[in-house]
């Protein structure tokens, strides 16, 4: 591929403008010699008016999306991608949200250009397991984590229940909470089901990734070793899910 084409997949114009940068000898080596359209080149090593180019095709980024943010091109701003280089949205494919958090919600959000992963962990076949940490209006009871671990809890509006979720209080109007599927405003409605608002919402993590100390609007990208083992869980994960599904069906049919 050359060049001008590189950048214009990383998001950098069109075919003409990629070019008119190129002949404007703005795309240098690391070490400052002109690269021309034909040279051989790695991304590592391509400077763009002396910046690095941001992310290598088939990245993943971790952001930790603040409240307020909206995770859609089509939605009214601020959206995340104002927290992002400005290439992100415009590279082919576009780098996109796995999933998506609502703009009251705060914390781990993962976008990538991989079409196949994206997919993997979207899907609701995946089961990929989510942490969020929680506040609510009025203090716990103390019957939360059993009501929303019998996998029964019906959702208003929806005819399948959902799937067990693991409760853990940590204060008086505070508690961590893991769910196994994600649906509209999932946590939300669900604990509106069992009679509690939820004041503030925090993805703490997804799968293996956890946010750890990442600035709020900060974003880092993940290494390949990241990747793999997210990847990896996600397809234990939905092997054990069918594998579970396949035996209730079993014991249905006995």
């Amino acid at each position: 591929m050359t060049l001008s084409r590189y950048l214009v997949a990383l998001g950098y114009g069109t075919r003409k403008e990629a070019e008119r940068i190129v002949r404007q000898r703005r795309v240098t080596s690391a070490a400052g010699a002109v690269l021309r359209d034909t040279d051989a080149y790695t991304h590592a090593d391509v400077r763009v008016d002396g910046d690095p180019l941001p992310a290598p095709p088939g990245s993943v980024i971790l952001l930790h999306k603040p409240i307020g943010y909206v995770c859609s091109l089509q939605d009214r701003p601020p959206m995340i991608y104002a927290l992002l280089p400005e290439t992100f949205p415009k590279r082919t494919p576009v780098m996109a949200s796995i999933g998506r958090l609502d703009a009251d919600t705060s914390g781990l959000l993962l976008i990538t250009d991989d079409g196949a992963l994206n997919h993997l962990l979207a899907s609701p076949k995946s089961h990929v397991p989510k942490c969020y940490a929680m506040t609510v209006a009025e203090p716990l009871r103390g019957d939360e984590a059993e009501r929303l671990a019998t996998g029964t809890l019906m959702l208003k509006g929806e005819t399948t229940p959902l799937r067990a979720a693991q409760f853990t209080p940590t204060g008086e109007r505070s508690a961590e909470v893991v769910i196994h599927e994600g649906r509209y405003h999932h946590v939300r409605r669900m604990m509106a089901a069992i009679g509690h608002h939820v004041d503030t919402l925090q993805r703490m993590a997804v799968g293996p990734l956890r946010l750890g100390d990442l600035a709020v609007g900060a974003w880092r990208l993940l290494d390949a070793g990241e990747i793999e083992t997210l990847r990896a869980a996600a397809l234990a994960h939905k092997a054990t899910a069918k594998t579970l599904a396949k035996g209730a069906a079993t014991q249905q049919g006995v």
